[in-house]
């Protein structure tokens, strides 16, 4: 278990130390160990796990009954969601609903299905004898059901319309987020962290991702072998991304290429797709709710005349690595060998690419050093400022309006002066004034600028073997 589910594990068990029964919502993107969580959590106790699948009810039930070996002496091949539960839980239905458990106090057991967004979209039967099951339960028969679901838009967007008057007996709702950088080192101890950086910034915080990856090699033969080769699990894992959750494929593709090649902004998009300005906010929208795309908002100064407005990323690590190299090249990746596709295509922006990511290692840093206590003050708001001519990259303020600014750099050998300088432009720009400067970098300083941080006491220069 990663030190970042600790937290998660904690929220499972104290649900289920409480007394009755329950039902929680746990959902999380594909591949991000929502199931290894669980399987963690469920280890101990009297547990049972069902994965859905997408099928009708009837085909449901059937291959649930398979899985439980039901269909011999008096029981039914096609039996209801609550014959299941039945023989799941190992209990005869009471006679009437008015009857009383009378049996001893019972172990509180754990029922988990995964992927139950497909039992519900088939049909209402499962949510209608689920809750059933629940209301039922005598205080000395507890049960928790936890629903698992990788289908995060519809889990936040549709679920409780879909569900009905079920929704009021859901007990909480977890959701499993990507783990930090730290994690990518957690998995690779023998990477270094450059090589941490560049793998968190292709395969973002995704364990089931991770595995796919060696530790004995480089980043680049990694990409080479597990991403460029056709039968590598990731080679088409950008694609099929987009293509489970959205139709009208094409129109998404699009955007995504076109925010990728960096055409951030509506009007850059509706200028090279020709989409009307409101078909692609519709689209967009759409890529935001997956967590697939996100609006970039700069932090709230008074110099917003300066700020971009309205600029949108790609947030999913790997769809961003696919649209910037896979996507736009398929048919050199098609005739060319992963070797010559790296040198040709990948090698001459990867630097620039990963230096994105390197500023998201670094403020994640700043928000663990914030929990640990470690700053000057305590950091009640972080963010970043996003301008017309740069970007400060940390802004960190506490309600008196004390402020830390940081930036990044991971493209140069050396953060020089002049770097320095320009930072002091863009403050200037965003109207800020730093009570404190943060200096983070890939490898070291020039020799001005340390001389500079021995007379500032407020500066503060960071390389990334110090984080």
């Amino acid at each position: 278990m990663a030190p970042e589910r600790v937290s998660e594990l904690r929220y499972l068990n104290s649900y289920f130390d409480r007394e009755g029964s329950q039902i929680l919502v746990v959902y999380g993107e594909k591949n991000v160990g929502k199931t290894t969580l669980l399987y963690q959590f469920a280890s101990g106790k009297e547990s049972h796990f069902y994965r859905a699948r997408s099928a009708s009810e009837r085909e449901q039930c059937s291959q649930w009954a398979r899985e439980l070996k039901m269909g011999k002496k008096k029981e039914p091949c096609y039996p209801s969601y609550c014959e299941i539960f039945q023989r799941i839980l190992g209990e005869e239905p009471l006679p009437d609903d008015k009857a009383v458990w009378s049996g001893e106090p019972e172990e509180k057991k754990l029922l988990i299905v995964d992927e139950f967004q497909y039992m519900v979209k088939a049909g209402d039967g499962f949510m209608k004898e689920l809750t059933a099951l629940i209301r039922s339960r005598e205080a000395n028969r507890p049960l928790m059901v936890v629903l698992c679901s990788s289908s995060i838009g519809w889990v936040e967007n549709s679920m409780v319309n879909k569900i009905g008057e079920a929704a009021s007996e859901l007990s909480g709702f977890l959701k499993v987020r990507e783990l930090g950088v730290e994690a990518v080192r957690s998995f690779f101890p023998d990477f270094t962290r450059r090589q941490c950086v560049e793998t968190y910034a292709i395969l973002g915080g995704v364990p089931g991702y991770w595995r796919h990856f060696e530790e004995g090699l480089s980043v680049k033969e990694n990409i080479c072998k597990h991403i460029l080769d056709r039968d590598a699990f990731l080679y088409g894992e950008g694609q099929r991304i987009v293509e489970e959750e959205l139709r009208e494929t094409g129109v998404y593709n699009t955007i995504l290429a076109s925010i990728a090649a960096g055409r951030r902004k509506l009007n850059d998009l509706y200028l090279h797709t020709e989409f009307s300005r409101a078909k692609i906010s519709v689209y967009l929208k759409n890529l935001m709710e997956l967590e697939l795309v996100e609006k970039v908002f700069s932090y709230d100064t008074e110099g917003k005349a300066n700020t971009q407005k309205g600029v949108y990323r790609i947030s999913n690590h790997f769809v961003h690595f696919y649209f910037t190299y896979l996507y736009p090249n398929l048919s050199s990746l098609e005739s060319m060998s992963g070797e010559e596709f790296y040198k040709e295509y990948i090698a001459p922006s990867f630097n620039y690419y990963v230096a994105d990511y390197f500023s998201l290692f670094c403020k994640q840093h700043f928000e663990r050093w914030n929990k640990q206590g470690k700053l000057p003050f305590k950091v009640e708001r972080v963010g970043e400022w996003v301008g017309k001519f740069g970007t400060i990259d940390i802004v960190a303020q506490n309600e008196e309006g004390k402020t830390i600014l940081g930036i990044c750099n991971w493209e140069k050998p050396l953060m020089r002066y002049d770097d320095y300088e320009w930072f002091l432009f863009c403050a200037e720009k965003a109207k800020l004034e730093a009570d404190y400067v943060y200096l983070f970098s890939v490898h070291n300083f020039e020799e001005r600028l340390k001389l500079e941080a021995t007379v500032k006491p407020n500066m503060k220069l960071i390389s990334m073997d110090e984080m």
